[in-house]
């Protein structure tokens, strides 16, 4: 079988949110490469395990998970965003660095 990774999913770049990115994933590395049908062309694999998919509510919950039914696994920590708090009136503030176009 092969390593399953645990991660919490990064947001898409169409949410402006942070939707979807609270909960922990479970799901596997995949074991072989995905090919076209010849027929219709579509991208398929015979991989099964790459169809799971498991959410959990934290990373421990995922590990333990994992250790309980013997799944190797490894754990990506996310990294933590670091944004300043800014009021959008500093968008027009007499300091203001960068140049101020139309």
């Amino acid at each position: 079988m092969s390593t399953a990774r645990i991660y919490r999913p990064a947001r898409t770049a169409m949410q402006s949110g942070r939707a979807k990115t609270k909960r922990w994933v479970l799901d596997y590395e995949p074991a072989e490469a995905r090919g076209v049908e010849p027929l219709m062309g579509w991208t398929s694999s015979a991989d099964m395990a790459s169809q799971v998919k498991l959410w959990f509510d934290t990373a421990e919950e995922a590990v333990a998970y994992a250790e309980r039914n013997a799944i190797p696994y490894q754990l990506f920590e996310p990294k933590e965003r670091v944004t300043k708090p800014m009021a959008y009136s500093d968008n027009f503030r007499w300091g203001r660095i960068g140049q101020w176009t139309h």
